[in-house]
């Protein structure tokens, strides 16, 4: 059996990013995970600085790194924070992106945690573009995109599935994280070259009709996976939906009350990458709840 062990966060010790650390926090205390936080100290910028601080340089660096350990002490000190949850800090300098990809490396985290807003390299991220690029730097490991203040644990989960390996991924992963979550099964799909169709002469009808047994199909399918994953069906609610994949999962989240989107993305290939991975980037721009995103398959808690 394989368990989760180790939650990665990375923190731009920001306001917004307070959120990521408060949500790792949360999860570590439900799956007895160990817990590190990372702070990446971007300071390649004070060499266009070096002329003007001369020997001040290394001081002014090092003032900084005492800073932003002092700040990690006092949001880790926290009681109403850490919950009783004993945890790993660490400052490093470099890259910010790279740094954390290899982190996360080194300790073979089992889930990344990091805020969709900050100060810093994050304040680029614009809900996601942070996220998808480290995605791009680490597909092995599932990355949690945390956009709301963590008041209590995960209520409602909307998972979307699409039939590929990380679909089976993405339900374990998902009541993992989130044991006691009510459980929403999304699959939307459009048919091949369906928006030309009816310019090339197919009959509405067909159309219609070719959807609506495509539908059944898929619904059985769903289920089908809901049993492998190991879920009752009184565990989970099925969507089937036809429609774009992007736009209906934003709208199924405010539909069920959605508190965590799980969705995953598909391979390193550039072809994969601009047709599949634009649905993950569309969630990661346009939802308002925290994005789960899972890649490549590997082994899952609970699973051999």
């Amino acid at each position: 059996m394989t368990t989760a062990q180790t939650i990665l966060v990375a923190t731009d010790l920001s306001a917004p990013a307070r959120h990521a650390v408060e949500r790792a926090f949360h999860l570590a205390a439900i799956t007895e995970c160990e817990l590190c936080i990372l702070h990446v100290m971007e300071l390649d910028t004070l060499d266009s600085l070096r002329d003007m601080l001369g020997e001040d340089m290394l001081s002014v660096r090092t003032a900084l790194n005492s800073d932003a350990r002092a700040r990690l002490s006092r949001l880790t000190g926290d009681a109403a924070v850490h919950r009783g949850v004993a945890v790993r800090t660490c400052v490093a300098e470099g890259n910010p992106l790279d740094t954390i990809a290899a982190e996360a490396d080194v300790l073979d985290a089992h889930l990344m945690v990091l805020g969709a807003r900050g100060e810093s390299f994050l304040r680029h991220a614009l809900l996601g573009s942070t996220a998808a690029r480290l995605l791009r730097r680490s597909v092995r490991r599932p990355v949690l995109v945390v956009k709301q203040a963590p008041h209590e644990a995960y209520r409602s989960i909307l998972v979307a599935v699409d039939f590929s390996p990380v679909s089976l991924q993405a339900i374990l992963l998902a009541r993992h994280w989130a044991p006691n979550a009510d459980l929403v099964l999304l699959h939307a799909f459009e048919l091949p070259y369906e928006g030309k169709l009816t310019f090339v002469g197919v009959d509405e009808h067909l159309i219609r009709q070719f959807v609506t047994n495509e539908s059944e199909v898929r619904r059985k399918r769903l289920h089908d996976l809901a049993a492998a994953a190991g879920l009752g069906p009184m565990e989970y609610s099925g969507r089937v939906i036809h429609g774009d994949p992007s736009q209906q999962i934003v709208a199924m989240e405010q539909e069920v009350d959605a508190d965590l989107i799980v969705v995953g993305k598909h391979g390193e290939h550039i072809v994969e990458e601009l047709l599949l991975g634009s649905v993950t980037k569309h969630v990661l721009a346009e939802s308002q709840c925290d994005v789960l995103v899972i890649c490549d398959p590997r082994e899952v808690p609970g699973q051999s």
